[in-house]
């Protein structure tokens, strides 16, 4: 059996798998929250002895750069190494991948309904895949054609630099810059961007907020979730949380449209993470597709570009379809 996993600054995915059941067919699954338990190892026994199920192996995908099988989760105090993760819990192999790659291992092996299409375009066959996820941080990765199969490749293209596009966003990042050294996309547009978001429209473009918006905010654990949910919320009017949302929205179109560009996605571009599945409604509005056609010259090569929002736990399906894969390798 395959201990699987998806390790996010805020939430953690940890499944079961059997060879034969394949990577779309977990035995058993939970999600908690990261930030209740001390590390990974205290979080994995308390599932498996719940769970009851016999382990081998595991493979888990991880928000931060994997190095020579060790990490730190990038917005969680968790360090991590394949060796001693093996020795703690008594498994006979583990392996650390960066959690964009396993999105980019689930792309050959998506369904269609685990995909939302934004945009149809024309993909061109066996062309470089892009994938962009904001979730807690924003996290980027790509696949390029081999000649008989996708390779996926990891990347930190979330922290390059933050260029706006308009005149709301050129003020955003001098409102950024007066706070942060480095202004990275991240910062602007992932779960702890978007925050940075709603207080330069309520401090300096002075956006009023509801009263009971303000108030929930403020005794929020987690103000992003409240932000995003009055937001899509019809019947709770927040003029702030929703212009917040769409300058969101237009700084993803325009990033994912730059990562499009960098490594010629003419295979398509994919939305993962949590927050794209929380707005979809505004993404499948004119706006995104709009910013994400902006590209002056290159408008053209972007409009035949499809864009895809992944709806199913993409990172946690790539991690245990890569965990199988070396579970046959090493047998």
């Amino acid at each position: 059996m395959l201990l699987a996993g998806d390790i996010g600054g805020t939430k953690t995915d940890l499944a079961i798998f059997s060879v034969e059941g394949g990577p779309h067919s977990p035995l058993s699954q939970t999600e908690v929250h990261s930030a209740d338990y001390p590390s990974l190892q205290a979080l994995v026994t308390e599932f498996l002895q719940k769970a009851k199920t016999p382990v081998e192996r595991a493979c888990f995908d991880v928000a931060g750069p994997v190095i020579d099988g060790r990490v730190k989760v990038t917005n969680l105090p968790w360090v991590m190494d394949e060796a001693s993760l093996a020795k703690d819990l008594n498994f006979k192999s583990v392996h650390l991948i960066n959690d964009l790659e396993a999105v980019a291992r689930a792309i050959p092996i998506l369904r269609p309904s685990d995909v939302r299409t934004l945009h149809v375009g024309q993909p061109v066959p066996n062309g470089t895949i892009g994938i962009v996820a904001p979730g807690t941080g924003l996290g980027e990765s790509f696949l390029t054609w081999d000649g008989s199969k996708y390779v996926p490749h990891s990347s930190e293209g979330g922290h390059s630099d933050f260029a706006p596009t308009d005149e709301r966003q050129i003020g955003l990042l001098r409102y950024m810059l007066e706070r942060f050294d480095h202004v990275g996309f991240e910062r602007v547009c992932s779960g702890i961007g978007i925050p940075n978001i709603y207080e330069y429209l309520r401090d300096i473009e002075r956006i009023p907020e509801h009263p009971e918006v303000a108030q929930l905010i403020a005794s929020a654990n987690d103000r992003t979730a409240v932000m995003t949910n009055s937001a899509m919320d019809p019947h709770r009017l927040s003029q702030l949380c929703t212009a917040t949302i769409e300058t969101f929205v237009s700084i993803l179109a325009s990033e994912a449209a730059n990562l499009a560009l960098k490594v010629l996605a003419t295979g398509g571009i994919y939305l993962a993470g949590g927050i794209p599945l929380h707005v979809l409604s505004v993404l499948e509005e004119p706006g995104f597709m709009k910013s994400f056609k902006r590209k002056g010259r290159f408008a053209q090569v972007i409009e035949h570009i499809p864009v895809h929002v992944i709806l199913g736990r993409a990172a946690l399906l790539g991690s245990a379809a890569y965990g199988l894969e070396s579970f046959k390798e090493e047998l």
